[in-house]
């Protein structure tokens, strides 16, 4: 499993239902931890960080919606709920506690990797969208294009910046050369690799071994931020 993969706690009382998820969810390239109360999912918050709760709201003691709600105090990691309620004004209620979707019980496992990847797209987006993104001593301004170094200015040519800003709106995507083009007239696959490997010297502390434009053999390349 890979370090970035995102990181998912299951809340479920039913001990079935989080094997099952974590199993799947794991299949399916995810870091899975699991809960079976309010109580173990804050022990797990207080010691890691998650991409997304996928959250039971039925559950002894302290109930799935009470635990959004105070979770929504001070977090804003993303919340799908799990509810055997399939009433209008109780997904109405779960989604005002902060929820960002629900899923009515019985489910099948496909729609909720389906609801768990659309979260996580936009969830990327809006971090992608900030101005400023950081990777190792680098520091990228989205709405100049400017690059720094710690406190040092890197010039980027245009088209530097143009390749920086197209890996920024699909971190985590692997871009085919084609992707990468500069219009109809952007040059051969071998001016893009003359262009990329430009980039990673300026961006690179060993341009030889990439850190974070990394090169998918056969396909493209990927760019990986911390």
């Amino acid at each position: 499993m890979p370090d970035d993969a995102a990181h998912i706690l299951v809340v479920d009382d039913d001990r079935r239902i989080r094997e099952l998820l974590k199993r799947y969810l794991g299949d399916n390239g995810f870091r899975v931890t699991v809960a079976g109360t309010a109580e173990e999912a804050r022990a797990r918050l207080a010691g890691l960080a998650f991409d997304l709760l996928v959250l039971d709201v039925m559950m002894p003691g302290e109930t799935g919606l009470e635990l959004t709600a105070a979770l929504r105090g001070k977090s804003d990691v993303p919340i799908l709920l799990l509810t055997a309620r399939a009433e209008t004004e109780h997904r109405i209620e779960g989604l005002e506690q902060g929820a960002d979707d629900y899923l009515p019980k019985p489910f099948e496992p496909r729609e909720l990797l389906l609801r768990i990847n659309t979260i996580l797209r936009r969830t990327r987006k809006e971090e992608v969208e900030a101005a400023e993104i950081f990777f190792g001593d680098c520091q990228f301004d989205t709405k100049s294009g400017r690059l720094w170094r710690g406190e040092k200015p890197v010039h980027l040519t245009e088209r530097e910046a143009q390749l920086m800003q197209l890996f920024i709106d699909r971190i985590g995507d692997t871009l085919t050369r084609d992707d990468l083009r500069d219009g109809e007239n952007g040059g051969s696959e071998r001016a893009i690799d003359v262009q990329i490997n430009r980039l990673r010297r300026k961006i690179e502390h060993d341009p030889r071994n990439p850190l974070y434009l990394q090169t998918v053999r056969g396909i493209g390349y990927i760019f990986k931020p911390d």
